[in-house]
């Protein structure tokens, strides 16, 4: 049995804001990050797991220390990934675990609430719901026939992934107060939870359905800025839709999706100036 394992890093123990993530806070929260990575890898691999591959799946996605990792897993690291969080998943794989996930930008007061991009999007609709990167990465593996057995974050975020997902099995590792707050758990409390959802998980694995999109695949983007829809529509694939929104469609999961990325990418440099 194959289990892989994105990786973001907002939704981890211990982030209650920006301030945790960045500076001297970052060296402390890396650190229990791939702690709660290793506790995934243990109760998968306890649960009948054969091979456990980790992508990380956060910023510069070069933050799990590999020095740490758990030996018996494999972790993708660097950031110029076609699929971004979900880079090397295939139809090989009988699981999907997500740990560290945040709610999706503007759902109720989660932390460090975003979708893909912060500085980018405003808001993306799938097929006209409003989604996030939850939903937008179950996608993913749902393309590939793989379902998502475990979604670890805040309450809100656990709230909204089995919205999406149905029953899926949930690690609250926090509740959320405001973007910048939350009511933490201890990190040793949170391992031993994330290690007996793993089993759990792995357990009830005919229970999960993959997360199958209708096709043809539509993401319409709200971007933050007129510059950024403006310099998306070098794409000839690209609609306009006002002056912040852009729409990209794909006759399967994944071409819509390496459009969307593709879109959030130039965007990125378009915020700025391109030249800038």
């Amino acid at each position: 049995m194959k289990v892989y394992i994105s990786v973001d890093m907002e939704g981890g123990a211990g982030i209650a804001g920006a301030s945790h993530m960045t500076d001297g806070g970052y060296n402390r929260m890396v650190k229990l990050l791939t702690q709660e990575v290793n506790a995934a890898i243990e109760g998968a691999f306890e649960a009948g797991a054969t091979e456990v591959l980790v992508n990380d799946a956060h910023g510069n996605m070069a933050n799990i220390l590999i020095e740490d990792l758990d030996e018996r897993a494999e972790l993708i690291s660097g950031n110029n990934k076609h699929l971004l969080q979900m880079e090397g998943l295939d139809d090989s794989f009988q699981a999907v675990f997500f740990l560290g996930y945040h709610a999706h930008e503007g759902n109720a007061d989660a932390v460090m609430n975003h979708t893909i991009m912060g500085t980018v999007v405003t808001e993306i609709r799938r097929n006209g719901v409003v989604v996030g990167e939850t939903a937008i990465n179950a996608g993913i593996a749902g393309a590939y026939g793989v379902p998502v057995a475990l979604v670890a974050g805040d309450h809100i975020l656990c709230e909204e992934a089995r919205r999406f997902l149905g029953d899926v099995e949930t690690v609250e590792v926090k509740r959320a107060i405001d973007r910048y707050a939350a009511r933490l758990l201890s990190p040793k409390r949170v391992r031993k939870l994330i290690k007996e959802a793993a089993i759990r998980a792995l357990n009830r694995l005919s229970d999960f359905k993959p997360h199958e999109v209708e096709t043809p695949v539509e993401f319409e983007i709200t971007t933050k800025l007129t510059s950024m829809a403006h310099m998306c529509c070098l794409f000839p694939s690209v609609e306009r839709r006002g002056p912040k929104v852009i729409a990209v469609k794909g006759d399967n999961y994944i071409d819509a999706y390496k459009q969307l990325l593709g879109c959030l990418i130039i965007a990125k440099d378009a915020g700025r100036g391109w030249l800038g």
